[in-house]
């Protein structure tokens, strides 16, 4: 079973951003970004990026050993996982930044546009201050699905700190 330690996380974007990466946490580690503190044990780092910073991506995480793709399912080009082949994975969501400052994410038949503000929310791990999602898009991104384990751990923490209205799914 693949871990992401707080330690692993920080050192992971420290490196992006000795390589000028703008990485922004998404996921479970964006919600406990957010919250300041690890809530729960995470499988991944989620992070979004800029699709031009890639190149860079590839080269910092290849230092680390993070360079091997981890099938999942669904994959696509803009959403795919990075491993190191022992416990280390990285969940990529690639997206380009449009000339209005909305962000697309996706497919060009079937992508989404939302603002760029929903990757401004600002966190900590390990008390290392972070870029990650909005609270309120972080909550959008854990809801539309059949809800996990980890979603219903991490939702209502989200919502009782940012004074988000509970989903239904949730209650």
């Amino acid at each position: 079973m693949s871990s992401m330690s707080e330690d692993d996380a920080v050192a992971l974007l420290r490196r992006l951003g000795e390589h000028r990466v703008d990485a922004c946490v998404g996921g479970g580690w964006g919600v406990d970004a957010l919250l300041g503190r690890q809530t729960r044990e995470h499988s991944d780092l989620d992070l979004w990026l800029p699709a031009a910073h890639l190149e860079h991506l590839f080269v910092a995480f290849a230092a680390v050993g993070l360079d091997r793709i981890f099938p999942w399912p669904g994959d696509r080009p803009w959403n795919f996982v990075l491993h190191d082949g022992a416990d280390l994975r990285v969940d990529l969501h690639l997206y380009e930044a449009c000339p209005d400052g909305s962000v697309y994410y996706g497919s060009a038949l079937d992508g989404e546009v939302f603002p760029a503000e929903a990757l401004d929310g600002a966190g900590t791990i390990a008390g290392v201050p972070v870029r990650c999602e909005a609270a309120e898009w972080s909550l959008r991104w854990h809801t539309g699905y059949q809800a996990r384990d980890v979603d219903h751990h991490d939702v209502p923490l989200l919502c009782r700190r940012f004074d988000l209205a509970l989903p239904p799914a949730f209650a």
